[in-house]
Order: structure tokens, then sequence, then C-alpha cells
């Protein structure tokens, strides 16, 4: 059992699935299964491997368990089995506790192009919590060992394919602009960034404009990209993109805190009229 948990886990993490685990706690009374009992349920809904209980005390568990990967939060449910009408229905004369975790795959960075500045991206965006793949020819372990995956046979870019919630930075120093830009256009990535001059990101983009790309489309490539932090420097530069990412996937305001913090509400003043 232990094994067919670990090896479906495998597969829906390198599927990039979500799925959450939920674990019996604690028994008491007549209960069908026993502490630590676990069970792997997909995003559907379903228990696809152990097992926590028949009947209604699965279905009550797998609702919970949509919930948590829809939030992302965890869950401690307490399901009273001897109460058919309050409880899940199953009167076997016991309860149980149980502990809902959901796992949810990890956003991935898309990295186009080396040097710097696509160095650092990669090293920020694994500090925060970002699987990074880095796609060029000239990229080695040596400089991105933070990566978790490295593309170096793609010229034509076949291999960029992000999901929703996916971040792309598009850093290949004018040789593939084109290329990448158009293939990170076909797919639902969350942010879509190409690092270059105003001059250069007016070019690219008058060229995919030009070849048949939407306004609607060409109005989802941050170009230039980032926040504008005055940065100079490579490392600076790739704090202003990754500055925006956080942005794009938290939904903050950008405003410095201490301004945000001090913002005091309109205050409308109605005056009376009449005598």
């Amino acid at each position: 059992m232990a094994k067919e948990i670990f090896d479906v886990i495998q597969e829906l993490r390198t599927d990039r699935k979500p799925f959450a685990i939920a674990t019996v706690v604690e028994t008491v009374g007549s209960v069908s299964a026993k502490t630590s009992s676990k069970a792997v349920i997909d995003q559907e809904g379903r228990v696809v491997a152990g097992w926590v209980g028949g009947g209604c005390a699965e279905s009550t568990t797998c609702s919970q368990a949509q919930e948590c990967m829809e939030t992302g939060e965890t869950a401690v449910i307490d399901i009273d089995l001897d109460d058919e009408i309050l409880g899940a229905g199953m009167p076997c004369g016991g309860s149980m506790r149980v502990y809902v975790e959901p796992v949810l795959p990890k956003p991935v960075l898309w990295i186009m192009g080396h040097g710097r500045v696509a160095e650092c991206l990669c090293l920020m965006g694994d500090l925060l919590g970002l699987s990074v793949v880095v796609n060029d020819p000239m990229v080695d372990r040596e400089n991105y060992p933070n990566a978790s995956r490295l593309i170096t046979d793609d010229p034509e870019y076949e291999q960029l394919q992000p999901a929703t919630g996916d971040f792309v930075v598009i850093a290949t120093q004018h040789k593939g602009d084109h290329e990448s830009l158009q293939r990170a256009l076909s797919s639902q990535a969350d942010y879509i960034a190409l690092i270059a001059s105003r001059k250069s990101s007016r070019l690219v983009l008058d060229y995919l404009r030009e070849g048949g790309v939407s306004e609607q489309e060409l109005g989802r490539v941050m170009a230039p990209s980032g926040l504008d932090l005055g940065a100079r420097t490579p490392e600076e530069i790739a704090l202003c993109v990754m500055s925006e990412i956080v942005l794009t996937r938290r939904g903050g305001s950008g405003m410095r805190m201490r301004d945000k913090l001090q913002q005091r509400p309109e205050h409308t003043i109605v005056k009376s009229v009449g005598g």
C-alpha cells in the first residue's frame, strides 16, 4: 500500500497535477479506518490510492480535499460516524479526525536565453519557490545550479510549454525573441516578459503585429518588463522582473508599504442647502 501511494504521488507530481493527502490522525470507537491510514485524492475528488474509510466517510474527506486544493490551505475535519443526520450518515458508533493537506504543483519560471540577468532570475526564482526551466544552447549546470531543468537542444522553442500559473521571461538578447514570444503567446502563461530596451521591445512587437498577432495578444507581453526601481546592473534588472512576477502572482499594489499604511480614505464633504 505504501509503495502504491508513493508511486501515485510521484506520477501526479511529474504530471504537475494537484492532489491532496488525507491522513487519519485520531479514531474513537468503532471505525473501519485505522490511525495513520492515508489516501491520495485527485483534483476531481476521487481516491486514487490508499484508504481512509468507506461510504460517506470517504465522500466527506474527498469533498474537503477539493476545497483544500482550491484554497491551498490544510484542514482538519472531524467526522461523526454515529450520527446519520448531523454526521457522515454511517451509524458505526465512532468518529474520526482527518488531516487533509493539499499538494499543488509549483509554478514554473521559464527563462529563454542566457547571461547574467538570466542567471540571477534563475537564482531568485528558486528562492521564491518556483520551478525554474532555462532554455538556451549556452546554459550549463555550473552557471544555473538552481534550475530544475536545462534545455540546450531546442532552437525552435518547441519545449516551451507553459501552463496556467506559469511565468515566461524572454532574455534571448535578440536571438530568438520573435520565435520564443510567439510560442509563449500560444500558451496560457500568467506572465510573459521581454527583457529588452524600449526601442528593441517596440521593434519586436511591431514585427509580431505585422505577422498577424492581435493587439489583445500583444497586450499580454510586458515589454519593457519589470517594475521601475531605477535598476542599472543585471542583478537589479533581474530583481525588477522578479518583483513584477511576485506582483502578478500575489496581486499586490506595487506601492511602498509606508505609503500604503499612511493612506486614508477620501472624505466626502456634504454641504447642506436651504434655510
